[in-house]
């Protein structure tokens, strides 16, 4: 039997570079060399694409050729050599702007008659957008946490009269294009108020100041190409800091805790999931997509985000909860490649 040629895509321009190193890696150990023939392609964080011939621990000193894409063609070409590299399906594993998540990657690829892994151009630049994520959702009848939006330019809101809108005193601000939890602050105060503003406006010109919600912050994993996708059961995130921050999720000294199967009654359990599967397929996800929600102490059901491209380290919600289903992370990584050829 032939094996497919894989593209697996890695590092990039955005802030959460060394993740998706991180995620690859795993990724890249998990693929069977008997089905897959891999082009390991590392993405500088100028944004230049360099084909290596194995797997290298110090990224800087790689000394690949570098690709450029051959539009129409289904390939690329080595800069030296004009060596064409044909693929069959490109693998991303990548995160934020410029990358998998905000639908740039996918529009390239469309334009060189490659599949990719993972949503088309539309679902995954709403996913990516949390104030777009929220819009759509809300207009179909999905809880999301109560908001308020600012741009930058704006007249810088007032804290006082924000916490009266959402009733609350504890807020958080976030960028509306950022993943990981880069530039959040969790806000109680008017002293903490504008230097959250100012952080979460180094990584988006939009930004979200949203009320806290007191509860449990719970995920979902789902799988397919609807309408036959499919929904993980329910996991819990237990954060080892004041909120689950870009720390908690990748430092070593991390006292997170990430909890495949959480301990919630079946009943809210079968809400979560139902809920799960329609916001899919509203936002138009494809392949597979982690959706993260917020239980609040009265058992309302919120979803948070969506992560169209979710981590595949080794501490990563996404794999652990299909463990939990007997999917192990090779087949896994076998059924998402299988959907994109689909």
């Amino acid at each position: 039997m032939s094996r497919q040629t894989v593209l697996l895509l890695f590092g990039g321009q955005s802030s959460e570079h060394d993740v998706s190193i991180m995620s690859a890696r795993n990724v890249y150990a998990a693929l069977d060399s008997d089905k897959y023939e891999v082009k390991l392609t590392y993405i500088d964080k100028r944004g230049k694409w360099w084909l290596l011939d194995s797997w290298k621990e110090n990224l800087s000193e790689h000394g690949g050729v570098q690709l450029v894409a051959a539009l129409g063609m289904g390939c690329f070409m080595t800069l030296p050599g004009n060596t064409i590299i044909p693929i069959d399906v490109a693998l991303p594993i990548m995160h934020g702007p410029n990358g998998h998540e905000d639908g740039a990657l996918q529009g390239l690829f469309a334009l060189m008659n490659i599949p990719v892994v993972g949503s088309g151009i539309g679902a995954s630049a709403v996913s990516w957008d949390k104030r777009y994520t929220k819009q759509v959702l809300e207009v179909n009848g999905i809880s999301v946490a109560p908001y308020r939006v600012h741009q930058y330019g704006d007249e810088t809101p007032v804290y006082s009269d924000i916490s009266a809108q959402l009733e609350s005193d504890i807020l958080f601000v976030k960028p509306t294009t950022s993943g990981s939890s880069v530039g959040v602050s969790k806000v109680r105060s008017e002293a903490e108020f504008l230097p959250a503003i100012e952080e979460a406006l180094k990584y988006s010109d939009v930004i979200l100041i949203e009320k806290a919600i007191t509860g449990r912050e719970l995920e979902v994993a789902v799988l397919g190409n609807p309408p036959s996708h499919q929904e993980s059961g329910v996991g819990e995130i237990i954060a080892g800091e004041e909120f689950y921050n870009y720390q908690d999720k990748y430092s070593s000294n991390s006292t997170a805790q990430v909890v495949p199967h959480a301990d919630i009654p079946s009943e809210l359990s079968d809400e979560i999931r139902r809920i799960a599967h329609r916001a899919y397929e509203i936002i138009g996800c494809r392949g597979l997509a982690r959706i993260d929600f917020l239980v609040s102490d009265n058992d309302e059901v919120i979803i948070n985000e969506f992560n169209t491209l979710p981590g595949f380290t080794s501490i990563s919600q996404y794999p652990k909860l299909w463990g939990e289903q007997d999917i192990k992370y090779p087949e896994l990584i076998d059924r998402i490649i299988a959907l994109a050829l689909e």
